[in-house]
């Protein structure tokens, strides 16, 4: 799940000038799980807010499309701040991408992402997550947690296997809209989006409701997949829930 699945949340996005570094503590890194130190290859934005920031792919570094990993600035002061997010690559390409939402004003993790230059490093820990593609469905994703969705909808593309799955997009404005030409070569008419505070000409307005996703799910009971921030979350399968789909049939991140 800004990525609180959205993965990269605000969560924990505090001034950390007065936090020890963990990693200076030398009993922390003796039980410490298993960290890689990468070297960074690229910085963009792509949206206001966004970065896709590209690294170096350690030797054995397995993950499944939709999965995470914690990541840490290896640089003093930073270490020990640990913030989850998503791979939105491949698994078997020979790098790393990661697509992040920014908080500037909150003085955290993300806003020093924006300060990474090529060649600065980033730690990465242990892989993670429950968003696995399962099966044919409905991706209904809010803001920077349609992550997870990035790479398993490009792997679905590297097999010919997108089919009939389907992507409703909620965000707040259309700049908001992260990677948007992609999806719409990927999915056409499957990509549906949903703009909270603007009205634009060929995109729903308002919120995710029972309606949109009862309109987009045809004569088969299809699986859902659900990524967005926790008020989101809980609004989508509360609608689930009055539709009776069963709870095997939704796959989200556990919180």
């Amino acid at each position: 799940m800004d990525n609180q699945i959205i993965f990269d949340s605000g969560k924990k996005e505090n001034d950390t000038s007065n936090l020890q570094d963990l990693t200076e503590n030398k009993s922390f890194e003796l039980n410490a799980e298993k960290q890689h130190t990468v070297r960074v290859k690229s910085v963009d934005k792509i949206t206001n807010d966004v970065l896709r920031i590209v690294t170096e792919k350690p030797d054995d570094y397995l993950f499944t499309s939709g999965q995470a990993t914690e990541v840490s600035i290896n640089k003093e002061g930073w270490r020990g701040q640990k913030r989850p997010f998503t791979f939105t690559c491949l698994p078997d390409e020979d790098y790393l991408e990661f697509t992040i939402k920014t908080y500037p004003s909150k003085k955290g993790v993300t806003n020093e992402l924006l300060k990474l230059e090529k060649n600065d490093e980033l730690i990465l820990h242990d892989v993670f997550g429950a968003i696995r593609y399962e099966g044919e469905g409905i991706f209904i994703a809010g803001g920077a947690g349609v992550t997870p969705f990035i790479s398993i909808f490009r792997y679905l593309n590297s097999k010919h296997e997108i089919r009939n799955n389907k992507l409703i997009f909620a965000n707040k404005t259309k700049s908001d809209i992260i990677n948007e030409d992609e999806f719409r070569i990927l999915l056409g008419d499957n990509f549906i989006n949903i703009l909270s505070d603007e009205n634009v000409d060929g995109y729903l307005h308002g919120f995710i409701n029972q309606n949109i996703i009862e309109t987009h799910i045809g004569t088969t009971k299809p699986l859902f997949y659900l990524c967005g921030p926790p008020p989101m979350m809980d609004a989508i399968e509360k609608i689930l829930g009055s539709m009776h789909v069963p709870l095997s049939l939704i796959i989200k991140e556990a919180f």
